[in-house]
């Protein structure tokens, strides 16, 4: 059977002289950034900052879970002028489960954030729901 490495394994286990990986994405210290959002029928359109993300950051995914079913809304996270940069716009109808998000080219990303970034929701379709708690976790890593 053929084995193949990971770009960062690459780096220490096929190279002479053995190179390290970048801190940040493996072996990085992993921050949580909590963001609760008590909902009370926000309307389409609306933003909702969740977190300010440091320079040198790393997104590694998110997990969203609410009280209550958010019905035909939907929530997109990103930040300004790209509001799916890290979760495409989408219905969350999951009560009390623990979904996880992320895209691919997020955490897959080789490059750190150049620039503090303000991480928003996007409203879309509908109001949110008139009462219910919506918990956001974005996890990022740094060195």
């Amino acid at each position: 059977m053929a084995n193949t490495f990971s770009t960062e394994a690459a780096l220490y286990l096929n190279n002479t002289p053995a190179k390290m990986a970048n801190s940040a994405v493996h072996g990085g210290n992993s921050r949580r950034y909590r963001a609760t959002i008590t909902l009370a029928s926000q309307a389409s359109g609306d933003t909702i900052t969740l977190a300010r993300i440091p320079v040198g950051s790393y997104f590694d995914g998110g997990s969203m879970v609410s009280t209550v079913t958010l019905g035909t809304s939907t929530v997109a996270i990103g930040v300004a002028g790209t509001a799916a940069k890290y979760k495409a716009a989408a219905v969350f109808t999951a009560v009390d489960t623990p979904t996880a998000f992320g895209t691919a080219a997020q955490t897959g990303s080789q490059t750190g954030l150049t620039a503090y970034e303000d991480i928003i929701l996007t409203i879309g379709v509908a109001a949110l729901p008139a009462a219910g708690t919506l918990v956001v976790d974005l996890y990022f890593s740094a060195t």
